[in-house]
């Protein structure tokens, strides 16, 4: 299939690409380099029991390109719980303190990519679960559940029954996590994100999804990516789960009503309604090379809560446009405190959904682009560009000519306010493609064009 814009499926007009964003950091980060990996993601989320299930937080707010105002103490957190039973378990970072970033090789591109990027096809696996064909190989659903936009009591009554729980082995406890989920075609395959599902798919623990209905199934790993937090799970005996039907967040526009639906606290089936906050957020979330994540998010108001992890986000006609990943809390604290919901929540854009579970279908594995460079973030933000502290060797950075202390203003002419948003605006498209930066080197500017490479994340 193609990544094409269906005109019949969405009121709104498309944005243009990519506008990346500012990303403020504590002016007591010291400036030091940062590395674009390909991590292993979080943890899952607690069960659906007595108490309610704390977090694992995330690291990354990111605001936009104008002069920042004095940064509140937020928190940016994955909303899905990971926690042992009875007690809550939080970790929270504060706003981007990271090194310097290796923007490395991968593939996985996200709302400009085109799904044509099949190189990883040639080792697809077999088994249950997988597509030779990606996303043209499976039963999407092709029409909107609503003709027209709707109210939010008739999108819920809509997305309700294609929306799940997800129940998952953490910290040893078979139920030791919980998240949401929701089902992304007839063949039985369930989008989540990978912090729900990581350690019970180290651990081969077992995972169980949980429909509208309360019917429980049994659901293993397709694939997951650490990098965009997505996963795809399989469930074998999917005949009674209703498929949901995937719009384009690249339609939506600032203040358009959404509605996030999932289990938070372990609430299963919660709906909440909110708008669209802004669109293009660079966001990063973790805290060290082996749980960060880099989104070129939705932001949203709609209340997003621990649980609510890998719920759809979904417009007025009931289409997915999204998938809620994170949100940011005013401090740190437990689940039943400050820690909850502020208004400010993260969705990742479901064009990202397709080009990822298309390779994850096809191959197992996901892969994020790269250019094989390092690039200063942390600090305090000046707004003009990104900074290269380093060049690869041999690295599509080289290759194009690209020198350390080049500054990237722009990519395919939209602006970069730091290395951030550097970071993200890249991950948006794919390996192979050839992007072009514009580079201060001096007091000279210059176009380069540089060709992507990938690598597994």
């Amino acid at each position: 299939m193609t990544d094409a814009h269906d005109p019949d499926h969405e009121p709104t007009e498309p944005l243009a690409p990519l506008a990346p964003l500012d990303v403020p950091s504590s002016e007591t980060t010291p400036e030091r380099p940062h590395t674009q990996w390909a991590p292993p993601s979080p943890g899952a989320a607690p069960l659906p029991d007595p108490a309610p299930e704390p977090t694992t937080p995330l690291p990354g707010l990111a605001p936009s390109l104008a002069p920042p105002p004095p940064a509140p103490d937020l928190t940016v957190r994955m909303p899905a719980p990971s926690a042992e039973r009875g007690g809550a378990r939080l970790a929270g970072w504060v706003l981007p303190v990271v090194a310097a970033v290796a923007l490395v090789v991968g593939l996985s591109g996200g709302l400009l990519g085109a799904l044509a990027y099949d190189q990883l096809s040639d080792d697809s696996p077999t088994g249950s679960g997988y597509s030779g064909e990606g996303l043209s190989g499976v039963d999407l659903e092709k029409d909107p559940p609503l003709a027209a936009p709707g109210s939010v009591a008739d999108v819920a009554q809509a997305v309700l029954p294609s929306t799940v729980q997800i129940i998952a082995e953490y910290g040893g406890e078979a139920a030791g996590a919980t998240g949401s989920g929701w089902v992304m075609d007839g063949d039985g395959h369930i989008v989540t994100n990978n912090h729900v599902v990581a350690e019970a798919a180290k651990d081969k623990g077992p995972i169980v999804v949980v429909d509208h209905d309360r019917n429980r199934y049994d659901a293993e790993v397709v694939g997951r990516s650490p990098i965009y937090d997505l996963a795809v799970l399989y469930v074998e005996k999917h005949d009674s789960l209703k498929p949901a039907k995937l719009g384009y967040a690249a339609k939506l526009q600032v203040g358009e009503p959404v509605v996030a639906i999932g289990s938070p606290l372990s609430l299963p089936s919660t709906v909440t309604s909110g708008i669209v906050s802004y669109l293009h957020r660079p966001v990063t979330t973790g805290s060290t090379a082996e749980d960060s994540s880099w989104i070129d998010a939705i932001q949203t108001d709609a209340a997003i809560n621990p649980g609510n992890s890998g719920g759809p986000l979904v417009n007025q006609k009931g289409e997915v446009i999204g998938v809620n990943s994170a949100i940011a809390t005013a401090g740190g604290g437990s689940v039943d405190s400050e820690a909850g919901n502020i208004g400010v929540g993260f969705a990742i854009p479901v064009e990202q959904v397709r080009v990822t579970a298309d390779q994850i279908l096809k191959t197992g594995k996901a892969q994020y682009p790269v250019i094989g460079a390092k690039v200063k973030t942390g600090g305090v933000p000046s707004g003009e560009g990104a900074e290269l502290d380093e060049i690869i060797a041999d690295s599509p950075a080289e290759k194009a000519g690209l020198r350390r202390g080049d500054v990237i203003t722009h990519v395919n002419g939209s602006r970069v306010a730091d290395g951030t948003a550097l970071i993200v605006a890249i991950r948006t498209y794919q390996p192979g493609q050839t992007i072009e930066f514009t580079v201060d080197r001096g007091s000279n500017e210059r176009k380069v064009a540089v060709t992507l490479d990938g690598e597994d994340g």
